[in-house]
């Protein structure tokens, strides 16, 4: 007989110790004999206990269907990882796919982005910008910004970082292991950690240290170990795959980028799909359809991802991602992965990449700390292969701009990295037809970066 696959040892572990047959609680043998229904698998078990030693206990039992869990998408993506770390993947497989089809989880998920994070988080008519791209006949796109700024902790992390803690306590680990650039995802992971009382450590490159201290303070007021790195958020995420990678059994790694080994940048995108599935709805209460146009700021892909996924198949929405052009595009100091990179294996998947000549990762620029990765989400390089989101760049001096146009059109707050994706509306706006609807991803609150863009602005003048 076939041995059955994880997710099912997953789901019969769960049923089994449940209470559906107390015996079991140390199975030593599972084989089945599967057959199909339209609801999805019965499974019947052959099992072999302490207590029955060789009597096999035939039960049956109904499994969910099979969630699709595509680990490539085109060329990219993967698992280019040591063998030792396959099996603690597969296991992180398994226990996804099981808590996407299980009703308990999506219930318990559901109360605490409404109650704890705080969604739905609005679709705001920006009047003001709206206003301020008007042509000379008073015509022009009207612009809607998606509100994560208004998240528990200020960002759009916390739907990935309560979810995945989530997933950590169902696993039963102890410890959750963190890395975070500007912050946002280390303060997320933090706070969540301590609403389940699970012990927390974030690796943080020192020059971010020193960029958003105030984002280190929360993760220590959170009961966070807050471990610098040398650098930058590349070299941080490199020491926090080492600190997992020896204590995988006790230890989970929690990505709040839409980048690394397979299941990683597929976690990351379903958790954070809840802003587009939002911006769907609220968009056919708004106007009675869908967006014309979503743009978004790109790091990794998290916040992006969010956005576009539900829209992929919409091909009559544009899907726009901005990038760091930093001092510019043609200055070698910048963050445009997929605007300059090549294909290449980093952390563990494949990607558009920042590299020499001899492939060795360049360390990339951006006033926004959280766009410096030198890689990009594999589904974001597969959306570019297939040119179905188009991707552009801003500068540092745009993104400031548009930082302090935001602040003082409609006195709103935006992160730098938002701030990128608004900058943008300057090069858009002039080609669209009158009254395209235009969403922005406000994917986080900029109060981290008051400082530095002050700072900017004072160097420029």
């Amino acid at each position: 007989m076939d041995k059955i696959c994880s997710i099912h040892t997953t789901f019969l572990n769960r049923q089994l110790h449940g209470g559906l047959c107390p015996a079991t609680k140390h199975i030593s043998l599972i084989t089945t004999d599967k057959r199909r229904t339209g609801s999805g698998q019965t499974v019947l078990c052959s099992l072999v206990t302490p207590k029955t030693m060789n009597t096999r206990t035939l039960i049956e039992i109904q499994v969910p269907r099979e969630v699709s869990m595509p680990a490539k998408f085109g060329m990219f993506g993967g698992n280019f990882v040591p063998e030792t770390l396959i099996t603690s993947l597969k296991k992180l497989e398994a226990e996804f796919i099981y808590a996407l089809q299980d009703t308990e989880f999506q219930e318990e998920l559901a109360t605490a982005l409404r109650d704890y994070v705080g969604r739905e988080t609005p679709l705001y008519f920006a009047q003001g910008l709206t206003n301020y791209y008007k042509n000379k006949d008073g015509e022009g796109a009207e612009i809607y910004l998606k509100r994560e700024d208004l998240n528990h902790c200020g960002a759009h992390k916390m739907n990935n970082a309560v979810a995945q803690t989530m997933i950590a306590k169902r696993m039963g680990l102890k410890s959750v292991v963190a890395a975070t650039g500007a912050g946002q995802h280390g303060v997320a992971t933090a706070a969540a950690c301590a609403k389940l009382s699970l012990s927390c450590t974030v690796f943080m490159g020192s020059d971010d240290m020193e960029k958003q201290s105030s984002n280190v303070l929360l993760m220590k007021l959170f009961g966070a170990q807050v471990k610098p790195v040398e650098r930058s958020f590349k070299e941080a995420s490199s020491e926090a795959i080492r600190e997992w990678a020896s204590n995988l059994e006790t230890s989970y790694y929690l990505t709040g980028t839409a980048v690394g080994p397979h299941p990683c940048p597929s976690m990351v995108c379903e958790f954070q799909s809840v802003i587009g599935k939002e911006t769907r709805r609220q968009a056919m209460e708004k106007w009675g359809g869908k967006p014309d146009v979503l743009i978004a700021c790109i790091g990794s892909g998290s916040n992006a991802m969010g956005l576009f996924h539900e829209f992929i198949e919409d091909e009559d929405v544009r899907l726009i991602g901005v990038e760091a052009a930093g001092f510019g595009l043609d200055s070698g100091k910048h963050a445009a992965t997929l605007s300059k990179g090549e294909v290449g294996v980093y952390h563990g998947a494949m990607s558009y990449l920042l590299e020499d000549e001899e492939g060795q990762i360049i360390r990339p620029h951006s006033i926004a700390v959280g766009l410096e990765y030198p890689g990009v989400s594999p589904q974001l390089s597969f959306l570019k292969d297939t040119e179905r989101a188009e991707f552009y760049s801003v500068t540092d001096k745009e993104a400031v701009d548009a930082y302090l146009r935001l602040c003082r059109l409609e006195g709103i707050i935006p992160s730098l990295e938002a701030a990128h994706a608004l900058a943008y509306l300057d090069k858009v706006c002039p080609t669209l037809p009158n009254a395209t609807k235009v969403i922005v991803n406000c994917s986080g609150r900029g109060d981290k970066d008051a400082g530095m863009v002050l700072d900017h602005r004072l160097e420029i003048n």
